[in-house]
């Protein structure tokens, strides 16, 4: 038994705990006086030309920062009268310095005065993941968008769940609805080590009966065998995916028929430019004409010659760089603009040219 501390120790333990408590109050406090802020639309109206997206947003206060695994960084936003979400959603996060990031709602849906998201730290990203890290602190305010869901949890007699690494943050939220509605899911959960799984001893408790959940760490077994569990999955199963790109990709490679595949993509798909062709660009307002490399988005090639063009997530999610098409045939490579929206415009930071050719913008 370890020895007792003496009661000045014991004093100074109590002042320190009733101090984090107060500053917790005090966090709490500052939620129930925080209004929504709603942002001004991303682009002032031009006569004749298409309005960019408007996007709203709300400031939301970090009350909680933990580290579920190594290199990763789980925050809790509160704010009044959040929106719903339904498990696989997520938000887009401006950061301080205005990058726009998108994160997946990992929290319990039930949860109506709080929104939970975790990132890992990518030493040789963009520059995102870095700025949730070193930036974001408990007491500290953000701007989030959102939740929006392009990775809902289907309808199926059977659920396969499979995750790699930080993939499994919008995976969480649907094993835990399946668990609670006794469904029948399995989940296939692989990573770079148990330390670096986030999220891994909830997750085991959940599979605990029935052997639902297979772990994976590859320094302790290799690489999930992937053919192996989609083989031993019914007709009709549901197939949920996220992780890295080639993960997703060896699922889809391997999925036998009679299976229903859904990705969840934070990245655009099908922007490798080894398909890509050069074409060039118009732009009708400045009474310029850019050419557009194979290996060089539209969004480059522009700000080359307009550097005041706007952007933020170079992705295809958030709508900053969005323009008016006036002619030429788009390749609609984002994840954002509706059919109508796509008939007039596009996001120039990964969509581009079909077949060549040349496209005219309103700039």
């Amino acid at each position: 038994m370890p020895p007792a501390l003496p009661l000045p120790r014991l004093r100074t333990v109590a002042v320190a705990a009733g101090a984090a408590l107060l500053a917790k109050r005090a966090l709490r406090r500052r939620i129930r006086k925080s209004p929504l802020w709603p942002l001004p639309a991303l682009d002032e109206p031009i006569s004749g030309r298409l309005q960019r997206r408007s996007t709203t947003g709300r400031r939301l206060l970090v009350t909680e920062r933990t580290s579920p695994a190594d290199g990763v960084v789980r925050l809790r936003l509160e704010g009044p009268d959040l929106p719903a979400w339904e498990p696989g959603a997520h938000l887009d996060l401006v950061l301080p310095s205005g990058l726009v990031r998108q994160y997946s709602l990992c929290g319990d849906p039930a949860d109506t005065g709080a929104y939970t998201v975790a990132a890992r730290l990518v030493e040789d990203g963009r520059g995102g993941s870095r700025e949730v890290h070193t930036a974001l602190h408990e007491g500290m305010e953000v701007e989030v968008r959102g939740p929006r869901n392009r990775f809902p949890l289907t309808e199926a007699p059977a659920h396969l769940l499979i995750a790699g690494g930080i993939g499994i943050t919008p995976v969480l939220p649907m094993l835990r609805r399946l668990a609670a509605e006794g469904a029948d899911w399995h989940l296939l959960y692989g990573g770079r080590s148990r330390a670096t799984m986030p999220f891994l001893e909830e997750i085991e408790k959940l599979g605990a009966e029935g052997g639902r959940v297979t772990v994976v760490p590859q320094d302790e077994a290799g690489h999930p065998d992937l053919a192996a569990a989609l083989a031993d999955t019914a007709e009709g199963t549901a197939v949920h995916c996220c992780g890295p790109q080639p993960l997703m990709d060896a699922v889809a490679a391997a999925l036998p028929p009679g299976r229903t595949l859904h990705l969840e993509r934070f990245s655009a798909a099908g922007t490798d430019p080894a398909d890509a062709e050069p074409f060039e660009v118009e732009l009708r307002r400045s009474g310029l004409t850019v050419p557009v490399a194979a290996d060089q988005s539209v969004l480059a090639a522009v700000r080359a010659e307009l550097p005041h063009v706007p952007y933020s997530c170079e992705q295809g999610f958030c709508g900053t760089c969005q323009q008016r098409v006036l002619a030429g045939e788009v390749e609609h490579r984002d994840e954002l603009l509706t059919d109508v929206e796509r008939a007039q415009a596009m996001l120039i930071c990964v969509s581009r040219c079909r077949g060549g050719g040349r496209l005219v913008l309103d700039l």
